[in-house]
């Protein structure tokens, strides 16, 4: 099934939320209590959401610390993405793009052997390397436009002859695709200042929001400059969430954390 922008409207409203929970295990920040089981990564992340999912309409795995584990951690990723609920987007952050028969080797894995319903992407091969992701007209293909870390300032904002900046080429560029309803765009809480211009490029695509939190964005900021009438952002929360302090109790602070970034998020979202 295709979870469209109507089906994530739906969850937007239904659950009050913009929260989309990152997922990124990292062995040295796991409570004590999982450090030493054999699949540390899959139950940490299995508890995660399981006192998250009422908050949170979405979830980005991202791959690369399952990867570091070799292969029981591709076991465990595979099996992670199984145990999340059906309501809920499925976002792999794996960041691929190759030419066109490795895409098409990357989209069969990602989009048919794990049915994942989303895939993040970039774009600097052009729109061919892409074309094989686009192709799954029932997923959606996760563009990077404008990052949150530092150096997306060194290409990101570099201009062309008439001005305009190469992650407003790289929206521009997709948005005119003629099949682009199954198209988001990452674009960091960093930029706030943005969102106004990115917004008036795609009023309607979602897009996918990193960077709210240790990395410098503001949520409050981020939703009032980039959300449209019916929310349209996925307010990705890992750290926040994910790993509180060690003083505290980890499933309660977890599941109050999530439930914050739920409430704040939608509020902003109304104006309240």
């Amino acid at each position: 099934m295709f979870k469209s922008s109507d089906f994530l409207f739906d969850q937007i409203k239904c659950k009050s939320s913009l929260l989309c929970v990152g997922l990124d295990p990292e062995l040295s920040k796991l409570p004590a209590q999982y450090k030493k089981q054999d699949q540390a990564y899959l139950n940490f992340c299995k508890d995660i959401v399981e006192l998250t999912h009422r908050s949170a309409i979405a979830y980005k795995i991202n791959v690369a610390f399952f990867e570091s584990q070799g292969v029981s951690g591709w076991l465990q990723f595979e099996e992670l993405v199984k145990l999340i609920p059906s309501e809920c987007l499925i976002i792999a952050d794996a960041k691929r793009a190759d030419i066109g028969n490795t895409s098409k080797q990357y989209a069969e894995y990602y989009f048919n052997k794990l049915n994942v319903d989303g895939l993040t992407l970039h774009p600097y091969m052009g729109v061919d390397s892409l074309q094989p992701f686009l192709d799954f007209k029932n997923k959606y293909s996760i563009v990077l436009a404008l990052t949150s870390n530092p150096g997306s300032e060194d290409f990101e904002f570099t201009k062309d002859l008439n001005g305009s900046l190469l992650y407003e080429r790289v929206i521009e560029k997709f948005t005119q695709l003629a099949y682009s309803e199954n198209i988001m765009f990452v674009c960091g809480a960093t930029h706030p200042q943005e969102f106004i211009k990115i917004r008036k490029i795609c009023p309607e695509h979602f897009l996918l929001v990193p960077g709210v939190g240790e990395q410098g964005g503001v949520l409050k900021d981020t939703i009032e400059s980039g959300k449209n009438s019916k929310g349209g952002l996925l307010i990705t929360i890992s750290r926040k969430i994910c790993y509180p302090s060690v003083e505290l109790d980890f499933k309660t602070e977890v599941q109050k954390s999530a439930m914050r970034f739920q409430t704040d998020s939608y509020n902003y979202f109304l104006g309240v």
